[in-house]
């Protein structure tokens, strides 16, 4: 309808123009500073580098990233893929998961793809999976009490 360059645009190609896009999975879109240290939860989309201090949860759809500056402390990190070149306490569940020659992991690791470099260290399990686990099996954690311990009275 309008013109563009002195050519009239038609319809369907107005229809056609792009939309937004959300951040690719691949790629870092946030990060944490060397310099910051944050206690929480990251979830969503897209990628975070973390090369400052995170202690919380993590259930994240992209890419994490542990630079080698980066510690993160957390129960069970989950995201398509976790790289990890600095230290990382806690287990690890994604598609692909590497932990680079700089790279320190105490925790278990169940991936569909593994890769670590030469002088990685690694302290606990690798489980590869053909498919990830939508959340752990029952019976896997421990059950949480309700209410106050029973007593012999």
């Amino acid at each position: 309808m309008f013109r563009r360059g002195g050519r009239r645009i038609p319809e369907s190609e107005e229809a056609a123009s792009p939309q937004p896009v959300a951040a690719p999975l691949g790629r870092v879109t946030s990060v944490v500073g060397p310099e910051v240290q944050i206690k929480g939860r990251i979830t969503g989309r897209g990628g975070v580098r973390v090369e400052g201090s995170f202690e919380g949860e993590i259930d994240f759809d992209g890419l994490l990233v542990v630079a080698e500056s980066g510690r993160v402390t957390c129960e069970e990190a989950r995201a398509k893929t976790i790289i990890v070149a600095g230290i990382f306490k806690g287990n690890l569940v994604a598609e692909r998961v590497e932990i680079r020659k700089t790279g320190r992991v105490w925790g278990d690791v169940v991936a569909t793809s593994f890769a670590t470099e030469e002088g990685a260290f690694l302290r606990g399990q690798i489980r590869m999976e053909e498919r990830l686990p939508e959340e752990p099996p029952p019976g896997d954690a421990p059950p949480k009490a309700a209410g106050r311990p029973a007593t012999d009275e």
